[in-house]
């Protein structure tokens, strides 16, 4: 059996570029006791892997060179050696960036896709949708009738952050995207404000949406959107600290924020996390979402780009703001 893998071939030095990946053709070993051979219909591109590329230190390891990139995916048991799957299933893993995987059985779990489609399990149903949960109700300590704010809120994980809140009883979710088609839709989802961030300053916009004041920061971004969140913070404001994009292809430090002494005062409460710390919410999360999607309370865009040998330039878009929702991979 032979895979088509894509492999990081260089380490990016700020924006990717094509050249930092190559298309490799992979012998596959046999299977091993407990292992599945995986052919992937659907795979997932994130903001988080950029960090990998680079040969940092971090909470989770760089990508090596010259070797596959891993990732979110779905796809179908082709051949198994281990009894808890069998051939047919469909399973989730984290071996994406490569139409076949051989995937160990303890990294992967069995999907329903006449639930919902593939995908989905990357979205929604997924570590992106855990995401949004847990940093909203668990990380910014979210109550009813808090007034929340959503950078990048156009994205997979922003996008479900708001129409959550809403579900839970916010009393105000405003939210910022990077184009006017993206604002328009985020007021579809039902955010009671939005704006786009290029049309001037983040704080001015923020200010003008949130005259009272925000309670809840769900930051996807950093820089200036951080900053403007701090200047609206209501005393004991709580930030979930989730993602910093607009800094992630910097090859300088950035200097945002600049009045972060605001947070004494106004006794905030900034926080990060990744949701890996939080996989004891999934089973609570699973339910509510499932009923959410199924009541229509939330919904979900996504971004598909076909073809594996388009990976790479899917995540190029991403970095870029070029989707709407999820960005994924259809093999």
């Amino acid at each position: 059996m032979q895979a088509k893998e894509i492999h990081l071939a260089s380490r990016p030095s700020g924006e990717p570029v094509a050249d930092n990946f190559r298309t490799v053709t992979t012998d596959l070993p046999p299977l091993e006791d407990g292992q599945i051979l995986v052919r992937n219909i659907v795979m997932s591109v994130d903001p988080y892997m950029r960090g990998r590329m680079n040969d940092v230190e971090s909470y989770v390891p760089p990508f090596a060179l010259d070797a596959p990139l891993d990732g979110g995916a779905v796809g179908e048991v082709v051949e198994s050696r281990n009894d808890k799957f069998k051939v047919g299933d469909a399973v989730s893993h984290g071996k994406g960036w490569r139409d076949v995987a051989i995937v160990d059985g303890k990294g992967a779990r069995t999907v329903d896709l006449d639930q919902a489609k593939a995908s989905s399990y990357l979205g929604a149903l997924g570590m992106t949708g855990l995401t949004a949960y847990s940093g909203l109700t668990s990380v910014a300590q979210f109550k009813e009738g808090d007034t929340v704010f959503v950078s990048g809120a156009a994205g997979a994980v922003g996008s479900l952050v708001g129409q959550i809140a809403k579900a839970l009883g916010a009393s105000r979710v405003i939210g910022s995207a990077g184009s006017p088609a993206k604002v328009a839709r985020l007021l579809e989802l039902g955010f009671d404000a939005a704006f786009d961030y290029h049309d001037g300053p983040v704080k001015k916009q923020l200010a003008e949406a949130a005259p009272d004041g925000i309670d809840v920061y769900f930051d996807n971004v950093g820089g200036e959107h951080l900053e403007a969140a701090i200047a609206s913070a209501n005393k004991y404001a709580r930030f979930a600290l989730c993602g910093a994009i607009s800094q992630y292809n910097s090859t300088e430090p950035t200097p945002a924020p600049r009045n972060l002494a605001l947070a004494i005062g106004k006794e905030l409460t900034l926080k990060g996390f990744i949701v890996g710390s939080y996989s004891h919410l999934a089973g609570e999360f699973s339910e509510k979402m499932a009923q959410w999607l199924a009541a229509g309370t939330v919904e979900w865009d996504e971004t598909v780009v076909d073809g594996l040998e388009n990976a790479p330039q899917a995540f190029i878009g991403l970095l870029r703001g070029e989707n709407t929702g999820k960005m994924v991979v259809s093999i």
